[in-house]
């Protein structure tokens, strides 16, 4: 396959990836999904990761049918590498993509709780020697000593079965053996267990007859690049033939580079055509001995180190070294999700048919103590028995729910909240919830508030939302406030078309509105939701239940945030614009939420 076949590389991207890679090892890197093969070869991680993305996924990122949910999307991954325990972990999350396969669904959610619980059941001490162990194995990028170190960390702490059989799988006695002999060793071993060449040495310490050796080398090239000064040194007037010359060159370069003074004499020419020739052919040959002696040490010593590792009977893969690597990679990945699904109270979601329901859902992208919701549209199992719905079970069997509501009363972070569950769930991860259940969406089509008001955000906006709708396959619809662009009257209008059309096509949605008491009676598929705001904190903060009460009309409470404008005008003029506009919204009910608050401060 040619480079430029793949979505996002063009001939330049291409260009660089040969020079780099190689036609071959780019292509290898693509379809493994190697974001760091790409980094290292010069391309921008960003870039990297998308073109990864459309390359093992493509068919997956058609899911995100919209820019916010792409948006979604990139922000959950971006949050799940944050808990990512290794560079490269982090990489392979950033390019996962939805699954469209429930069988592949299913197995990564079994794969992830395993080792989120895992995690979980890890005591506080095992927990750091893991991370230890895994940001040792970063800070050594990944080298094949670490990796051995790293899977002894892991067996050490129990991470043995499951999602980390591979780990298991690994002979401990050998892995220490092979850690003993990496640890001789400065670089990688390849999967034979041969050293890869001109790049990699012995390490200093691991044999003291080979340290010795390049000590007297390196004295030796350092006599021979300043052959004219030990000339110097040597020559004295008081010698008064070539003979004394030729000792006194082989006594200083013995004691210099502790080489014993025979070696010294043996490297000495039989011929010289004069003093300086004698003493830089002296060295020039004691150089290239000493330089023999090293390699054929360092070849006997990485012998005993082959022979230490023990796995010349086996194929490259299969090596302790190569099973310890792509074990503890494969760890690192799965150990990261499940850390990220354990740090965050992520549960397994149960995967429907057709419907989307969370009990006790938390948005992920807010910190802090946030109150849990219950919702749902679709079949679903989380009503109560009787199948009534209450505070944390929302009702079954609608398609599509209208939400209504306060100003700043969680509608929009709860249309956030049900994609992130729905994209969490199509990548076979778990979701922040008590328990939610989730159907395979085609489609998910995510909307926020725009804030332009003209025919041009209109169209663009219907461009992005209808289509999606139309086609074949099941479609999820969160769609945020039609009215902020176009007037209310035709917003109401768009709107009810949109619910009949989702209920039409067999689609679920969820569309928040200001305008529930405009809207034509709805499908009987379809129900309007309100989420209520209940006064003023004594901070003369908007106190709002962000639990969706089902099937009735939210409140927009104006009287609220006129109270609150009341309470803070410093200045009598404004304060009296305010107190006029709160006889427009009900002086009674202005006074009462200002004697509410009053009352719950002094309380306090």
């Amino acid at each position: 396959m040619r480079l430029q076949d793949y979505w996002g590389i063009g001939p330049k991207t291409s260009e660089r990836l040969v020079e780099a890679l190689g036609t071959e090892r780019a292509v290898e890197a693509i379809e493994s999904a190697d974001v760091r093969a790409l980094v290292d070869a010069g391309l921008h991680r960003g870039r990297a990761t998308r073109i990864l993305r459309r390359a093992n996924g493509e068919a997956g990122m058609d899911v995100l049918a919209t820019g916010d949910a792409r948006s979604v999307y990139d922000d959950l991954l971006g949050l799940a590498a944050d808990a990512a325990l290794t560079a490269h972990a982090a990489d392979r999350i950033r390019v996962l993509t939805p699954l469209l396969d429930r069988d592949a669904v299913e197995e990564r959610l079994d794969r992830v709780v395993a080792a989120r619980d895992a995690w979980s059941g890890l005591d506080e001490a095992d927990r750091e020697a893991v991370a230890d162990a895994f940001a040792a194995y970063d800070e050594a990028d990944g080298s094949d000593l670490a990796a051995v170190e790293t899977a002894v960390a892991l067996r050490e702490a129990g991470l043995t079965d499951g999602p980390f059989a591979d780990v298991g799988a690994l002979d401990g006695d050998r892995l220490r053996d092979a850690a003993d002999a990496l640890a001789d060793v400065r670089g990688s071993i390849d999967p034979a267990g041969d050293l890869d060449g001109d790049d990699i040495e012995i390490a200093s310490g691991a044999d003291a007859e080979l340290d010795r050796l390049r000590e007297q080398l390196s004295a030796a090239r350092d006599l021979a690049d300043s052959a004219f000064d030990v000339l110097e040194s040597v020559r004295d007037g008081s010698l008064r033939d070539f003979e004394a010359l030729e000792a006194a060159t082989i006594e200083h370069v013995a004691r210099e580079t502790e080489v014993d003074p025979a070696t010294v004499r043996s490297a000495a020419p039989d011929e010289a055509l004069d003093a300086a020739d004698f003493v830089s052919g002296t060295l020039r040959d004691l150089v290239a001995e000493l330089e023999t002696a090293v390699d054929e040490r360092e070849a006997a010593v990485a012998a005993d180190i082959r022979e230490r590792l023990g796995d010349d009977d086996v194929t490259e893969e299969d090596t302790t070294v190569a099973r310890a690597a792509a074990a503890v990679s494969d760890a690192a990945f799965l150990l990261s999700l499940g850390r990220f699904a354990a740090e965050n109270g992520h549960v397994r979601p149960t995967l429907v048919d057709d419907g989307i329901a969370v009990r006790g859902a938390r948005n992920p992208f807010l910190g802090g103590e946030v109150q849990p919701v219950s919702y749902g549209v679709g079949s679903h199992s989380l009503a109560d028995e009787a199948g009534v719905a209450s505070a944390d079970a929302p009702p079954t069997g609608d398609r599509v729910s209208v939400l209504t509501g306060a100003n700043s009363g969680g509608k929009t972070t709860l249309l956030e909240t049900l994609c992130a569950v729905a994209l969490l769930a199509s990548m076979g991860l778990p979701v922040p919830a008590d328990a939610a259940e989730v159907g395979t969406f085609d489609r998910i089509v995510f909307h926020r508030r725009h804030a332009s008001f003209n025919a041009g955000v209109l169209e663009s906006t219907l461009k992005s939302v209808v289509p999606p709708l139309t086609a074949d396959g099941r479609t999820l619809m969160l769609v945020d406030e039609f009215e902020a662009i176009t007037e209310p009257g035709r917003a109401a209008d768009l709107l009810n078309g949109l619910v009949t059309l989702t209920v039409d096509r067999g689609a679920l949605g969820v569309y928040v509105t200001h305008l529930a008491e405009d809207l034509s009676p709805l499908p009987d598929a379809a129900r309007i939701d309100g989420i209520f705001a209940e006064g003023l904190t004594n901070d003369l903060e908007l106190r709002v239940d962000y639990q969706p009460r089902f099937e009735t009309v939210g409140k927009s409470t104006p009287e609220f945030i006129v109270s609150r404008l009341v309470a803070n005008a410093g200045d009598r003029g404004v304060r009296a614009g305010f107190e006029h506009l709160a006889g427009a919204v009900g002086e009674e009910a202005v006074q009462r939420t200002l004697s509410d608050a009053e009352w719950a401060a002094n309380d306090e």
